[in-house]
């Protein structure tokens, strides 16, 4: 029985889960309080003014915080439950415990590869990775809040196994 081909030594050292970095936690929980707040802010000044509630303005203020507080626990919590995988074949994104997605996008997929970066990311030496895949329905996978450096790896040990396979 013969050995399977080893991957090379880039490849291999990947083909474990790998987590985001802790960093990237508090933009994630930012963005998520902020995306919260906004509706349960709306939905309790609404509700209160609906009920003739006098002060209308603090139960919008009340909604706010505690929409702010849930989206902030809620974007932490999927910051910590997001893992990435990179091997021979394909990249892979995992999300979620209860609920769990996992994506696969193989090497073959893949069309191009984007790095965006704002200036909060810059600062705190993050990115976000986007793979554009062939085909029409889920045709970008992104992965916010990967370390600069890792962002970069991937990108271009994507784009090289892109490149090694159409060369093929």
């Amino acid at each position: 029985m013969t050995e399977p081909p080893a991957l090379p030594e880039s490849v291999a050292a990947d083909t474990r889960w790998q987590s985001l970095p802790p960093r990237g936690a508090l933009f994630a929980a930012l963005g998520a309080g902020v995306a919260t707040a906004l509706p349960f802010a709306a939905a309790a000044g609404v509700l209160a003014f609906a009920l003739h509630y006098p002060h209308w303005l603090l139960a919008a203020l009340a909604g706010a915080v505690t929409g702010l507080l849930l989206g902030a626990w809620m974007g932490r919590r999927r910051h910590q439950l997001t893992f990435w995988q990179l091997d021979s074949q394909a990249l892979g994104v995992r999300r979620g415990h209860m609920w769990q997605s996992e994506s696969r996008v193989p090497v073959s997929r893949v069309q191009h590869l984007d790095l965006q970066r704002g200036p909060l990311q810059r600062m705190a030496g993050l990115a976000t990775l986007i793979v554009h895949t062939a085909g029409t329905r889920m045709n970008t996978v992104a992965i916010s809040g990967l370390d600069y450096a890792d962002a970069e790896r991937l990108r271009d040990q994507l784009a090289h196994q892109l490149d090694h396979d159409d060369a093929l």
